[in-house]
């Protein structure tokens, strides 16, 4: 297999190895991606819910505050900027604003260089079907020089050789457009669950009442 591998890659052309270095390049930015949203996943999960939840459905708004502020997670700034207008008896309305600024301050990182993933794919296709039309040019350009008995089967040859260019940026290009399609899914979904977080919060402050929100901020401070 190996050797097919190898006389297969050869048999492409120079466009073959430009293709290679942008499937290279989109697989360390799958790993990267995979393995940075796979960690956020589980730091916001038990900041969120070893740490900050409890202590709002203690009414205990000043240690929440303080452990989002300790914490340097993704979830710990949206939950900070919401508690932050908490504490100062801001309407909830002020809450959703601020929340959904801290949203706008993470996603960005969470997005970071997946985009590349889809334009890399788009690049290996057209690398492909580039080398292919080079190598067809070439093809013709050198069986028009060729005996007439022999055109058909160079032809036909250089053809088969010209085409392996297309096809491998296809296969190069598939894989990353399904990565890409993965990492936008885990990155959806650490979005709802800080929109998910935003709800308990808010769910929280609705079920104190102003006048429960107030007591808590008052016993917690002292």
């Amino acid at each position: 297999m190996l050797d097919t591998i190898a006389r297969f890659f050869q048999e492409g052309g120079p466009f073959m190895y430009p293709i290679a270095i942008v499937l290279a390049l989109g697989l360390a930015i799958t790993l990267e991606r995979f393995f940075y949203l796979s960690a956020v996943t589980r730091r916001n999960r038990m900041i969120f819910e070893r740490g900050i939840l409890p202590l709002l459905r203690k009414r205990d708004y000043q240690r929440a505050m303080k452990e989002a502020r300790n914490s340097d997670s993704a979830i710990a700034t949206i939950m900070g900027a919401g508690i932050g207008r908490l504490l100062s008896n801001s309407r909830r309305e002020d809450i959703e604003y601020a929340m959904e600024e801290g949203l706008m301050e993470v996603l960005p990182r969470l997005e970071k260089r997946t985009q590349y993933l889809a334009t890399l794919a788009n690049i290996a296709t057209l690398l492909g079907l580039l080398g292919t039309i080079i190598g067809l040019i070439a093809a013709f350009t050198a069986v028009a020089a060729a005996d007439p008995s022999q055109k058909a089967s160079l032809l036909s040859e250089s053809i088969s050789v010209a085409m392996n260019t297309t096809a491998f940026g296809l296969m190069s290009a598939i894989p990353l457009l399904m990565f890409h399609a993965v990492l936008q899914t885990r990155t959806n979904e650490i979005v709802d669950s800080f929109e998910m977080a935003g709800v308990k919060l808010l769910n929280i402050v609705s079920e104190a009442g102003s006048g429960g929100v107030a007591g808590g901020t008052r016993s917690a401070a002292v």
